[in-house]
């Protein structure tokens, strides 16, 4: 099985969005570089909603290419699927998502889509896995990743930490209820306006 790893861009002071869902500032050094970041041979990942590829700067490019390209399931909870209606069934990276929700998929949502709604954090990441092969399987931050991650079930997390500061919202670790232990981090990148970290977690 590929490697679970719980990962979103974050404020230095942990959040992950605002009160509304609102990224603010967080996701502007992926377009704000110079290098391109593709897919085979010429197409951009592109998740702005705006038609724009990504582009970062030469010190992240490797980092997020080979972590994009490493994706084989994205897993996420209903809030963020309701947010951005499940990037209207193209996934930014990867060939499928597994939504952890008690709600099934919306009646008519394209059906052509690889979208799987799956109830409960153990059985998201059974299906994740199934799925992804020996790909990796990247789980979103926030409150679905959080059971996830204290369900015992996240190898590793990686944070792209953006230089500002929320103050409230929407956190990485949402509703952590107890201690857990990261090796030290075995990624440390300097970008332009953002730090690439990843952990492990410690067994």
């Amino acid at each position: 099985m590929g490697t679970v790893i719980m990962h979103n861009v974050v404020s230095v002071d942990g959040f992950i969005a605002d009160e509304k869902g609102d990224v603010g500032p967080l996701h502007e050094w992926y377009f704000s570089g110079e290098v391109p970041i593709v897919v085979g041979a010429d197409e951009q990942y592109d998740h702005s909603g705006a038609g724009n590829g990504i582009k970062v700067s030469r010190a992240s490019a490797d980092y997020v290419r080979s972590m994009w390209e490493s994706i084989g399931t994205i897993v996420m909870g209903r809030n963020l699927f309701d947010l951005v209606n499940g990037w209207e069934g193209k996934p930014p990276a990867g060939d499928h998502v597994v939504v952890v929700s008690h709600r099934p998929k919306p009646k008519g949502w394209h059906p052509e889509a690889s979208y799987h709604f799956v109830e409960g954090a153990a059985a998201a990441i059974a299906k994740a896995q199934e799925l992804a092969g020996e790909r990796t399987v990247a789980v979103n931050a926030g409150d679905a990743g959080t059971q996830i991650l204290a369900a015992g079930l996240v190898d590793e997390v990686a944070m792209d930490v953006v230089p500002v500061v929320f103050g409230s919202g929407r956190p990485y670790f949402g509703g952590i209820d107890q201690q857990h232990l990261l090796e030290d981090p075995h990624v440390v990148i300097q970008g332009e306006r953002v730090l690439h970290l990843k952990f492990k977690v410690r067994r």
